[in-house]
């Protein structure tokens, strides 16, 4: 246990420091405060609130317009997904917001000695942040008192989180003449997040974001989110990336520290949407060669890779290819062709242990190859101690040492005993 604690903290250390100062917004539902479960969301926000991250958090109240509608025997009505706010919904609404707004204040004042809490000291601050308008008749329907944001005060909040201040904004809004409005929470977090230009957006959802055979889907672009059946949380998520909000983030709030699982560990627990993916076989730069070194070091301990200086890799540098995932090289590998003799010699093939068995290897292998093509080789070698079946699967063959090329046998290393393998290119 104490093991797997101090392996998750240094490798949390990447995300403490890369999201200290920077802005988040969350949007959860109303029916996360109805949960016993909600106390633990609130440690987590005042935990990532002491870590420096500047908080927005917004709220729903759909369950609690609900409830008093229901007491009052009155319907809620809906169309296309949208309450029709009428008068006696709009009170509703107004008492659903106080109220759902000053429980969550009181759990975040919490600081009781041998508690999560002890010593937060968070300064909580709500107000008229959000400028609405309201959206009027559509197909014939009118929606009463149903609004649409029409602005975001974000001076305000950036003055606000500039004093260390957590920032709450209710599903609200207010417009010039005075009036009220009901707003989707949804859209109120994503109109925040776009004129905050926030790092990044949360939805702590209802359920997590699954394929057909009930598997996590860990990434999405918002090209892919637009093949598969909308809903509110989903179409922020296009509208914030297509905005420019980097990254989007669906969490299923059901999961107890899901929240930190997502922002503080590389794989995450939720589904990670962009506007381009967030793992890319690229070529490398002289930025990546600390990523590289760290990468072979364990293969070159164990003699799977011949090892490699940082002079060694800098000068070749434009012959590596590599994978890199959120920041972090897990792949790598180097083609270096001679032109003299019309081939390549495929080398430095290394996959992180984290991420082996995702066809990583074979994404580098197809490069590379590819490349060797593009740049003229008519065959690629391979010198190999370990992986020789890995090569011939893919239709190496050995080589004799009469047919190897020049150039190759002159870096041939006789202690590591390598076998060299070849595959002709169509």
């Amino acid at each position: 246990m104490t093991n797997n604690f101090v392996h998750w903290f240094r490798g949390s250390s990447p995300y403490i420091q890369a999201h200290r100062n920077k802005t988040f917004v969350i949007n959860f539902g109303g029916e996360a405060l109805q949960d016993d479960s909600f106390q633990n969301l609130i440690h987590d926000f005042a935990l990532l609130s002491s870590l420096g991250i500047r908080l927005v958090l917004v709220h729903g109240i759909r369950p609690q317009i609900d409830a008093r509608l229901q007491k009052l025997n009155h319907p809620a009505r809906f169309h296309n997904q949208l309450r029709i706010t009428d008068d006696v919904a709009l009170q509703c609404v107004k008492e659903a917001a106080g109220f759902v707004r000053v429980e969550i204040e009181a759990l975040l004042s919490m600081g009781l000695a041998n508690s999560p809490m002890a010593n937060s000291e968070l300064n909580v601050v709500s107000g008229n942040f959000v400028v609405a308008k309201p959206i009027g008749v559509i197909d014939g329907i009118d929606y009463a008192n149903t609004g649409a944001v029409r602005r975001i005060n974000s001076d305000a909040i950036h003055a606000q989180l500039e004093h260390n201040n957590l920032v709450l904004i209710s599903p609200v809004g207010y417009s010039p003449s005075g009036d009220v409005f009901n707003l989707s929470a949804e859209q109120v977090a994503t109109a925040v997040a776009i004129a905050l230009n926030a790092e990044k957006l949360i939805f702590l959802t209802e359920a997590s974001c699954v394929d057909t055979n009930g598997e996590l889907i860990a990434q999405l672009t918002t090209d892919e989110l637009k093949q598969i059946p909308m809903g509110f949380a989903l179409n922020a998520a296009i509208e914030s990336c297509d905005a420019g909000i980097a990254r989007v983030h669906l969490i299923n709030r059901h999961i107890d520290g899901a929240l930190l699982q997502e922002l503080f560990t590389r794989d995450g627990v939720g589904t990670l949407i962009s506007s381009a993916p967030y793992e890319i076989c690229r070529a490398a730069t002289l930025n990546d060669i600390g990523g590289i070194l760290e990468l072979i070091k364990p293969l070159e301990q164990q003699g799977i890779l011949a090892k490699r200086s940082r002079e060694k890799i800098e000068m070749e540098i434009a012959d590596y290819v590599v994978i890199e995932r959120d920041g972090l090289i897990i792949g790598c590998t180097a083609l270096h062709v001679n032109m003299m003799e019309n081939c390549a010699v495929l080398a430095c093939l290394a996959v992180h242990h984290d991420y082996r068995g995702g066809a990583r290897g074979q994404r580098l292998f197809s490069t590379a190859l590819t490349l060797a093509k593009t740049r003229g080789a008519k065959m690629v070698f391979v010198l190999s101690t370990q992986t020789v079946q890995w090569f011939v699967e893919r239709d190496f063959i050995r080589c004799e040492w009469a047919n190897v090329p020049d150039f190759l046998k002159a870096l041939y290393n006789p202690q590591r005993n390598s076998k060299i393998l070849f595959k002709t290119l169509e």
